[in-house]
């Protein structure tokens, strides 16, 4: 039996949402950036009329090229610190002293970047 298997469970419970979390984030780049190579290809079409190519044009301004990419790399960073958190609380669980239960900022930082890339591609399609 393992000495205090539950708190191991949640610790692997805990990292496999956060992996859950990132390759949904990963695959949420994958579909925007998707989108906006299906809207360059409208755009580039000879049916559209004047009107209807501003619009996609708007829609794949600048900023729409790179928000799949930043939530791809956001995905892919929460991925990276939720190993290293899950293999720092694995030690701390097995070590037999008490220990502080730390900070959160890594896991902040990145769910702040996350909510800036959102917010800014729903700014973008909101009115673009």
């Amino acid at each position: 039996m393992i000495r205090g298997y539950s708190d191991h469970a949640a610790n692997e419970r805990t990292f496999l949402a956060w992996v859950r979390t990132g390759i949904a984030v990963v695959v949420f780049g994958f579909v925007i950036e998707r989108f906006n190579l299906l809207l360059l290809t409208m755009v580039s079409a000879d049916a559209l009329d004047a009107r209807s190519r501003r619009a996609l044009e708007r829609l794949s301004g600048p900023a729409g090229r790179y928000e799949g990419l930043a939530l791809i790399l956001a995905g892919l960073a929460l991925i990276v610190v939720a190993i290293f958190r899950f293999v720092r609380i694995q030690r701390l669980l097995a070590d037999e002293q008490v220990h502080e239960a730390g900070g959160y900022g890594p896991e902040l930082l990145l769910s702040a970047i996350l909510v800036l890339v959102v917010a800014a591609f729903s700014v973008n399609l909101s009115f673009g």
